[in-house]
């Protein structure tokens, strides 16, 4: 009988330390309401330790509840490696740039450009018309104006722009004699000294790659595939930034990510120049590659149910950096992980949280022969214009977003491994967070007197 006291005393108090530890963690990440949440819970826990004195006529009930203790940990933490992992379907075909909404935002009305484009594509001028109504982007007129956010975002998307000129060059005529290994180290090691969270490469696909151009010059160009391997990374968002969204807090960090993204892209791929190889930095305005798929095959995360990668250490809370170039780098083979699919499937808070409805709370579609989630990218992108801001609602609701410390790694880890788990990872973190939540306020240094 002492055999099953010190069990069940063990899954209390095991339980109890869990509390605990949620309390710490979500005071320093200045949420109340889920630590006081735990904190309620814990009483309820200590005080089934009166069970263990009961009477010996009564230990029978001790016994159950320790077996179905041992019962659900061993339902809820089956290891993955019992279950059928789902088959990966790969994208076909290639994106025409110029369909895209960043692209269609740039064509201005009564010019030759836009009137072909909707020569072409007829279907998306009464939208697009409807949208171009609208405030627009870091507009005085949005629903987030803040002058000062707006003028900073306005500020670092301009020092983006004056990178563009720097993703493409002439590579020197030597080659350094050096090892696609050693290379790749080199790299890998250099990247995250530049702040990179995660890094890795790739041969280029057919599906990675545009069509044919949409913005500035490269307009209506068709792409050439002139690479075969890609290096893909990603920098990490701040959490208290992107928690504000849909505020001016989310497009600041978008542009300030997008600007280190840049950076190190075009960083890289000089680098690569340099070094004899043909490379060309994407980034943000001048992609020839669909960054998040190159992302995703280079085994840096999943796309997920909102159509952003889905990283195991920062979830959509990320921006990806990408350059291609004829460089030899050490690829590994593509390893699916079909955990984050099951778990978008189960979640939809980016769904049910998203100001524009524009996200699926539907089972996948065969799109262009493949089952896949699509958002609604004109509904996303008038949310934009009427907000002024990227929104990022979908980012700041994801339980993969929350901060990376011990609790939550320890949650991520668990949605990884164990399937079963992913249901009630949910259920948590709908209890402790809300199911539907309100974005933060601004950080104190944005707010305005």
């Amino acid at each position: 009988m002492m055999y099953f006291q010190v069990f069940f005393a063990l899954s209390v108090l095991s339980l109890t330390g869990i509390l605990v530890l949620m309390i710490f963690t979500s005071l320093y990440e200045k949420r109340k309401n889920a630590a006081l949440k735990a904190l309620l819970l814990i009483p309820v826990f200590l005080l089934s330790l009166f069970l263990l004195r009961l009477p010996q006529s009564l230990n029978w009930v001790l016994i159950t509840i320790d077996c179905v203790i041992l019962l659900v940990s061993a339902y809820v933490f089956a290891p993955r490696f019992l279950f059928k992992q789902q088959a990966e379907e790969l994208p076909q075909g290639n994106i025409d740039e110029r369909t895209i909404m960043f692209s269609r935002n740039e064509l201005k009305p009564d010019t030759e450009r836009y009137k072909k484009y909707y020569q072409e594509f007829p279907k998306h001028k009464d939208n697009d018309d409807r949208f171009r109504m609208l405030p627009g982007l870091l507009s005085t007129k949005s629903t987030f104006y803040h002058p000062l956010a707006y003028r900073a975002a306005e500020a670092t998307f301009q020092i983006v722009d004056s990178l563009h000129q720097h993703v493409d060059g002439k590579q020197n005529e030597h080659v350094t004699p050096v090892s696609a290994d050693q290379f790749g180290e080199f790299i890998e090691t250099w990247a995250k000294k530049e702040g990179v969270a995660s890094i890795g490469y790739t041969k280029t696909k057919d599906y990675h790659w545009y069509s044919v151009g949409g913005r500035g010059e490269r307009y209506g160009q068709a792409i050439e595939q002139k690479h075969q391997y890609a290096i893909a990374f990603t920098v990490e968002m701040d959490h208290e930034m992107v928690m504000s969204a849909p505020k001016s807090s989310i497009i600041m960090e978008s542009a300030s990510q997008y600007l280190r993204a840049g950076i190190i892209a075009s960083q890289m791929a000089q680098f690569i120049r340099n070094n004899g190889f043909e490379a060309r930095a994407h980034i943000d305005g001048n992609y020839q590659v669909v960054a998040p798929l190159v992302a995703r095959d280079a085994n840096l995360g999943e796309i997920g149910r909102m159509g952003l990668l889905m990283t195991p250490e920062l979830g959509p809370r990320n921006r990806v950096g990408v350059i291609t170039t004829n460089m030899p780098l050490p690829v590994s083979d593509r390893k699916f992980d079909d955990s984050f699919e099951d778990f978008c499937s189960k979640c939809l808070k980016c769904a049910v949280n998203c100001p524009a409805t524009a996200i699926s709370k539907e089972d996948k579609i065969l799109i262009n022969n493949v089952n896949r989630w699509q958002i609604n990218s004109d509904k996303c992108f008038k949310y934009w214009y009427s907000a002024g801001t990227d929104c990022g609602r979908c980012m700041s609701t994801c339980p993969y977003s929350h901060p990376s410390n011990l609790m939550h790694n320890l949650v991520r880890w668990s949605i990884r491994n164990f399937p079963n788990f992913r249901y009630w990872a949910v259920k948590m973190d709908d209890f402790f967070y809300g199911r539907i939540s309100s974005s933060a306020k601004l950080p104190k240094w944005m707010l305005l007197n």
